[in-house]
């Protein structure tokens, strides 16, 4: 007997203190989206235009976005208020709770376009990109201030720096046992000694609290890769 696999149904919204215009440019523009999207690695630029510019359906005028597996991506709102949406339509393969990469993803980097409309830091983005196992309180432990959660799984600051960080991990953040766990530490303006410092204080920390712990910067290749 063959069993079809059946894609997840998700539906994630971020709200935006932004106009419908601007959000559509963050989400459309290579150079705009290389602010935001992801974490550096040497094929982020590829990546972008393979889901932003290639495998992707755009109707403008009505900012929205869609690609082959049925999911699309829209801006709803007025000129000074936004919500981004991304939907995957369809019967549900599995109960909601059922871990998705791509729909954890969407919730991590919609953190941080939402983080770059409303801050609006200065300068070039380079990110510290941190995998590896440990519980999600440990993940959280490495960053002393207040966190807001973006369902069980993600959830972000602003360190006392004021960089971005996002945790994700595979399993709640609430679980007690140790899985694999992903914080993406976004900087913009940083002289070259400033994020080698940065960098260096993240990987002192992730190496004491994470199994098989490895830092991603720019020019590593992509550690899933």
């Amino acid at each position: 007997m063959t069993h079809e696999r059946r894609l997840k149904a998700y539906e994630v919204e971020m709200p935006v203190r932004a106009g419908r215009d601007r959000v559509w440019e963050a989400v459309s523009k290579p150079p705009v989206l290389h602010r935001w999207f992801g974490w550096d690695y040497v094929g982020l630029d590829a990546e972008i235009q393979q889901i932003f510019v290639k495998a992707v359906t755009r109707v403008a005028r009505e900012k929205r976005m869609g690609w082959a597996d049925g999911s699309y991506l829209e801006i709803i709102g007025d000129a000074g208020q936004s919500v981004v949406r991304v939907v995957r339509e369809g019967p549900p393969a599995s109960g909601p709770d059922h871990f998705d990469a791509i729909e954890e993803g969407w919730k991590a980097f919609l953190v941080q376009l939402r983080f770059l409309l409303e801050h609006n830091p200065q300068g070039v983005r380079r990110t510290i990109y941190l995998t590896g196992e440990c519980t999600g309180g440990e993940a959280l432990g490495l960053a002393d201030t207040g966190w807001q959660r973006v369902g069980s799984r993600v959830a972000w600051t602003v360190d006392p720096d004021g960089h971005l960080v996002v945790t994700a991990g595979n399993r709640p953040l609430d679980a007690s046992p140790p899985n694999a766990m992903q914080i993406i530490v976004s900087t913009y303006g940083l002289s070259d000694a400033e994020f080698e410092t940065c960098r260096d204080g993240w990987a002192k920390r992730w190496a004491a609290t994470a199994e098989g712990a490895i830092v991603t910067v720019a020019g590593s290749p992509d550690p899933a890769g």
